[in-house]
């Protein structure tokens, strides 16, 4: 075995797992107050520059925060969905880049996962939700929209439809793949795709929404789906005779 696959974590990391265990399964609650760094720099027999470092991974995964004063120390932070989204987000995005994901596999993903929310969506969307979508429609439809304001609209658009579906679980796992995914297949997509086409999809789609019909509304999302697929063959079709 090489020294690198042999290689044991640093002992910040292995503390940073310890105390993430505890908050995870309930051991620390929100709220509660971790023992002090000089407490646990004795309890796992390390400096206390290294459980600084532990805490600080610990923070920057916004488990804990840090509060100063006589009161102070650090303690359970209340993680909410908002701030999960951009983690999602973020970690999607690094996945996808940095393992090569194909386009066929991003896309068959982003709208399995849009397409199981869908009848919740169409079952519960609100006025606002409807108003949302058509008001990025109306965006996409004006002619002098930039690409990079067209793929943010996209992105909207679909977000709406998710946020309709009223289940914050739901949204937090979709964030990656709508505000992730999306945009990098809409990079891939820009050049060739036919702006008319996809807001008359978008059209569907909010058309189902408002009429809460949610099988309608699932075929819309199949439509963009083969729409998106085509684009990305004809793109990379492209692409592999250019560089020939």
């Amino acid at each position: 075995m090489s020294p690198a696959t042999s290689r044991k974590p640093d002992r910040s990391t292995e503390i940073a797992a310890a105390l993430r265990d505890a908050i995870v399964s309930g051991r620390l609650t929100v709220g509660d107050r971790l023992p002090s760094e000089a407490e646990l720099a004795g309890r796992y027999g390390v400096s206390r520059p290294t459980v600084r470092e532990a805490l600080k991974r610990l923070a920057a995964q916004s488990l804990i925060r840090t509060q100063r004063g006589a009161t102070g120390g650090a303690f359970v932070n209340h993680i909410s969905y908002e701030a999960a989204h951009e983690q999602q987000i973020t970690t999607s995005t690094l996945l996808l880049s940095m393992n090569a994901i194909s386009f066929d596999v991003a896309c068959e993903a982003r709208f399995a996962m849009e397409r199981a929310c869908a009848p919740l969506a169409c079952a519960r969307r609100s006025d606002a939700h409807l108003a949302r979508m058509r008001a990025e429609i109306a965006r996409q439809s004006d002619p002098a929209l930039g690409d990079e304001d067209f793929c943010a609209s996209d992105v909207a658009l679909h977000r709406a439809l998710v946020d309709a579906a009223a289940n914050p679980v739901l949204s937090y796992q979709l964030a990656g793949a709508v505000e992730a995914m999306q945009p990098l297949m809409n990079m891939i997509t820009f050049t060739a795709r036919d702006r008319a086409r996809i807001v008359a999809l978008h059209v569907a789609l909010t058309d189902a929404a408002e009429a809460r019909d949610a099988a309608a509304c699932d075929r819309a999302l199949c439509d963009l789906e083969s729409y998106t697929r085509e684009l990305g063959s004809a793109v990379m079709a492209s692409g592999a005779r250019s560089g020939r």
